[in-house]
């Protein structure tokens, strides 16, 4: 391995190529985002090798980055720019984006292992497709007025919340950060975003190319680093208005914790369980299809994933030896290798966290390991976790409870719909829920009775940005899409003007 060329604080990011990594073409930025603190090594996971140094922004640095966020916000043109203008901007980046697609997923797949083709042809594509969305968010938008029986007129306007931290993940920085993104600079904010410190290349990169469409300065800030360190600086800074935030459930407690203090507005897409229903009334090859793409897709780092499958028993051992097989054959390899279809896991302690809950599959009597649970057999060097199914006996398991993140699914057998109904609301959490069957009333039952945010019947993974996406319970609070967004991210203002002349009370002036 060659050394790594020495960090270059002032330019943001050092590349050093892996051995053998020419073919992957990437350029090497100047990503200027501030760092004076610490920083972060990165490594390619599918061979175990750094290949760039980011520097973190001290959380000393906090205060600066909020003054700037806020001298754009209260003196800089966004906020007061003609809507038809900041739409247009947007429109920009979204056509950037598109032009630099291949550049976004390579960077996105050196950093977090998402197969190219996924990160090419679904995230890049949906990064463009937010900005654009939330461009024509602005044409569409008004605000509202009533009458008070002829007296007052009621005006409700939406203005900008201020400054806003949003938090990306590392699984889908991307989409991710960028549909918080979006909606944030559609509606005037201005905006620090922090990415995560295991994958900020690309989200850094992004926030080049919203600068180059012509966003102004002190507008879109960047911050890498950690949670504990800049994060919790920026979250809990009094001069932050709304912290966006899509991780851990248990940071998001922290977040939530940690903003108390000055009662800011905070928004939360955090972890799942979701459980994925297959009645006898489906059609077993889509519901093959659909849930072995509901699992793995992402290499199963999602937090929307259907991760606890629950089988009506009469199909169950059909449909458990399609999904069987099917796993076993999946192409498991380098992610830029178009023909993989699940790289390796992102980062080293979080495929040992794997290889820990294979360990307690293979040996809790509780589970019956039916595919994986280990290390891909014959691929020693690289993160390569195997994809699992584990057959569950008991709902009320570590297995079946814990959001283990990755190609890890465990399978139960039910009775009917009231059983698996019962079994998918047993859990802390309710981002999402799936049902396959053809039975219409089979499928109403569930959508009224899942204690879930969003319920998919014979689809996995749709999404709508005019809709509401978030979750019930300790999977989040707010929601994404259009009208969460807009909650989160505007202010709501009440002017009322009397129509007419009022007669008022002279208080004061003395007469009887």
């Amino acid at each position: 391995m060659n050394e790594m060329t020495k960090p270059d604080l002032s330019r943001g990011a050092a590349f050093a190529r892996p051995p053998e990594a020419a073919d992957l073409a990437l350029p090497a930025p100047a990503l200027d985002a501030p760092g004076t603190g610490e920083g972060q090594t990165l490594v390619y996971a599918a061979r175990e090798e750094p290949f760039a140094f980011v520097p973190h922004t001290a959380p000393g640095e906090a205060d600066a980055l909020v003054a700037a966020a806020r001298d754009a916000f209260e003196t800089g043109p966004w906020r007061s720019m003609p809507v038809t203008e900041r739409a247009a901007t947007l429109r920009r980046v979204s056509a950037l984006v598109r032009d630099h697609a291949d550049e976004l997923a390579r960077l996105q797949t050196l950093e977090t292992s998402i197969v190219i083709s996924q990160s090419r042809g679904m995230h890049v594509a949906r990064t463009a497709e937010n900005f654009t969305f939330f461009a024509d968010l602005l044409a569409g938008h008004s605000g509202e007025s009533y009458e008070q029986s002829g007296r007052y007129l009621s005006i409700v306007t939406r203005e900008p919340v201020g400054v806003a931290v949003l938090i990306a993940p590392w699984n889908a920085p991307l989409v991710l950060a960028s549909m918080k993104l979006a909606a944030a600079l559609s509606l005037g904010n201005s905006v620090i975003l922090k990415p995560s410190e295991y994958a900020p290349l690309a989200v850094l990169r992004l926030a080049e190319l919203v600068r180059e469409a012509g966003v102004p300065d002190g507008v879109v800030q960047v911050a890498c680093g950690t949670g504990p360190g800049i994060g919790n600086a920026l979250v809990s800074h009094p001069g932050v208005d709304v912290v966006g935030f899509i991780g851990g459930t248990e940071t998001g407690k922290r977040i939530m914790a940690s903003a108390a203090g000055s009662l800011k507005k905070v928004g939360l897409e955090l972890g799942g369980k979701s459980a994925n229903i297959i009645l006898a009334s489906a059609d077993l090859e889509r519901a093959v299809d659909g849930s072995l793409m509901g699992i793995f897709a992402g290499n199963g780092e999602q937090c929307l994933a259907g991760s606890r499958i629950l089988v009506e028993e009469s199909v169950a051992d059909e449909f458990t030896a399609r999904f069987t097989a099917r796993t076993k054959a999946l192409k498991v390899g380098d992610p830029f290798d178009p023909a993989s279809e699940i790289g390796p896991m992102a980062f080293a302690a979080h495929f040992e966290k794997l290889l820990a809950f294979g360990e307690t599959a293979h040996s809790d009597p509780a589970y019956t390991v039916l595919a994986g649970g280990k290390r891909v057999e014959g691929m020693e060097k690289g993160y390569f976790f195997a994809p699992t199914v584990v057959e569950a006996c008991d709902n009320s398991t570590t297995l079946c409870q814990t959001e283990l993140f990755g190609p890890f699914v465990t399978i139960q057998r039910v009775q009917g719909l009231d059983e698996a109904l019962a079994i998918a609301n047993e859990s802390e959490f309710g981002l999402a829920s799936y049902i396959w069957s053809d039975d219409l009333p089979s499928v109403m039952r569930a959508r009224r009775v899942l204690r879930a945010g969003t319920v998919w019947v014979n689809t996995p993974m749709a999404r709508d940005l005019r809709s509401p996406f978030g979750g019930y319970k300790q999977s989040g609070i707010g929601r994404d899409g259009l009208p969460g967004s807009i909650e989160l991210f505007t202010e709501e203002k009440t002017t009322l003007i009397p129509q007419e002349p009022l007669d008022l009370p002279k208080m004061g002036a003395g007469e009887g």
